[in-house]
């Protein structure tokens, strides 16, 4: 028998965005500042590091 195995990998929604962000930018559609078109990306970041945050205080609450 093989074993195959699939994986989702690809571009998410944060990744398409931003280049949809991106391509608008430079082609003049949006006159936004470049820190609002790569936005979805510190977005993303920043609740990843909000929620790694709550995770690590709860851990550190039940540890005790």
């Amino acid at each position: 028998m093989s074993s195959s195995s699939s994986s989702s990998g690809g571009i998410g929604f944060t990744g398409l965005l931003t280049i949809a962000f991106i391509v608008l930018k430079l082609l003049k559609v949006i006159t936004w500042s470049w820190v609002w078109v790569l936005s979805p990306i510190w977005v993303s970041a920043g609740i990843l590091i909000v929620i790694g945050l709550i995770a690590f205080v709860g851990y550190l609450i039940v540890k005790k």
